[in-house]
Parts: C-alpha cells; structure tokens; sequence
C-alpha cells in the first residue's frame, strides 16, 4: 500500500506589482500531529530592515535565523554576502 503525501504548508513568498508578502502557518508539527499552532516562522532581522522566513525542520529554522541575523551584522546588513557566508558555515557543519 502507497502512502499518499499530503501537502505540507510552509513560508511562502508572492511579488506581485512591485510588492511583496511574506507568510508562514505558525504549525511546528511531529510526524502527523501538530505541536504547536503560534510558531513565528518569519521575523525581522538585522535593525527590522530584513524580513525572513525558514521553512523545514524547526530546530535548523531557530538555527538558522541566530546564524544568519549574527551574519548580517557581521556583513553590515548585507543580505547576499550574510546568505553566501551562512550557506559555507551551514554546510561545513
């Protein structure tokens, strides 16, 4: 018997005539069940001016979002050269 994957919501972004919104569910779930309805997936960084969002395993997310706000200020609000820097870090462990 196949088990069918059900869709699994996640942070989703739309640009649409020059604007653009962020969104995230605020589930955390473990296998089928949610654990948590009010999780923000999606907060501001680096002095409010950066808005980001992780989606994937919660833990890497809250990671991900210390890791990448230390790497803005360490690149002075520098989104592609912060994203590049925690790209290396994330994948060398």
């Amino acid at each position: 018997m196949s088990k069918k994957r059900l869709v699994r919501s996640t942070t989703c972004f739309v640009s649409a005539d020059g604007h653009v919104v962020m969104a995230g569910d605020g589930q955390v779930t473990l296998g089928e069940g949610v654990i948590k309805h009010s999780a923000k997936k999606i907060r501001r960084l680096y002095q409010d001016k950066i808005l980001a969002g992780f989606a994937g395993s919660t833990a890497d997310a809250f990671s991900l979002f210390s890791r990448f706000e230390a790497k803005l200020e360490q690149y002075h609000g520098n989104i592609g050269r912060g994203a590049v820097e925690l790209a290396k870090d994330w994948r060398n462990g």
